[in-house]
């Protein structure tokens, strides 16, 4: 199929982009790398009456050290992301997620900021954001403003952003040196979308679980954070009798979704399975702080 009838707008600037969407009485749509809105567009699930693409807007393809965070403007491609230096040497969770993400030709388009708007429950990109308290930043006509992840992720395919606002960049928090980090998903096939995954970062002091994060996706409408289970592992010995309980914990707090690549039960199963394995290599990875002061 061919996409219905569209205006397009080849914006120069945040401002030329977002005075667009807002001219096209809440029915425009941002072109970044399109990897999901084209195809979208190709089936008629969407029909925007403007289409306002941003690729020659100058300054928005760059990863930059913003005082403990990294930023990632809104045309950071994934590929940029998977082969970035910083985001290898400060986010390692991050790069090994990336290795994840589709495929050769969707990673050369696609954007990181695209996939965290476009909020697909079974992405990387929001997962990832939620993980490392990621802030959003918008601008809109009005001007700008600054949103958490856990407030601009929605449901599936829904995110708290007005129609005539684009996001500009996402901040990614830099999670504290010696920090452990993993990240486990399970598809069919390499690059497919993910019928579970699971990420998780925590430190060690005293040889016990500190600012334990754990994240998911592919379970839900929605990327999640699994405030429950942090709090039940902090302070804990990291051990597997306390990561099983985490993992039985993990599978009573989640409500997962049967559809044709997995049923409510197996998802379950795999999201258990996962976070078992997360945890132990995240506490495999953390540096026990108080021996490093020693």
């Amino acid at each position: 199929m061919k996409p219905a009838r569209f205006d397009y707008v080849r914006a120069e600037s945040i401002a030329h982009a977002v005075e667009a969407l807002a001219g096209a009485g809440g029915d425009g749509k941002v072109l970044a790398g399109g990897q999901s809105l084209m195809p979208m567009m190709n089936f008629r699930l969407v029909k925007p009456s403007v289409l306002v693409d941003i690729n020659r807007i100058p300054d928005l393809d760059r990863i930059t050290l913003e005082a403990g965070t990294l930023r990632l403007g809104a045309l950071v491609r994934h590929r940029m992301t998977a082969e970035d230096a910083l985001v290898a040497r400060h986010i390692p969770v991050l790069h090994a997620a990336m290795k994840h993400v589709a495929h050769l030709t969707v990673r050369n388009r696609g954007t990181f900021c695209g996939s965290v708007c476009h909020a697909d429950p079974a992405a990387e990109m929001p997962m990832m954001t939620l993980l490392l308290d990621g802030t959003i930043h918008i601008a809109s006509p009005r001007g700008t403003r600054t949103m958490p992840a856990r407030d601009f992720l929605t449901g599936s395919l829904a995110t708290a952003l007005e129609p005539d606002e684009m996001v500009t960049a996402v901040d990614l928090a830099i999670p504290q040196d010696g920090t452990g980090w993993a990240f486990e998903e399970f598809s069919r096939r390499h690059g497919d979308y993910a019928l579970a995954a699971v990420a998780v970062l925590m430190e060690r002091a005293d040889g016990r679980m500190r600012n334990v994060r754990i994240a998911m996706m592919g379970i839900a409408d929605t990327a999640l954070r699994l405030g429950d289970v942090e709090a039940a592992l902090e302070g804990r010995e990291g051990t597997p009798a306390s990561f099983d309980e985490a993992a039985t914990l993990l599978q009573a707090s989640i409500e997962p979704n049967s559809d044709l690549g997995a049923s409510a039960d197996y998802r379950r199963h795999l999201a258990g399975a996962l976070a078992r394995r997360a945890l132990a290599d995240a506490w495999r990875r953390a540096r026990d702080t108080a021996e490093g002061a020693a």
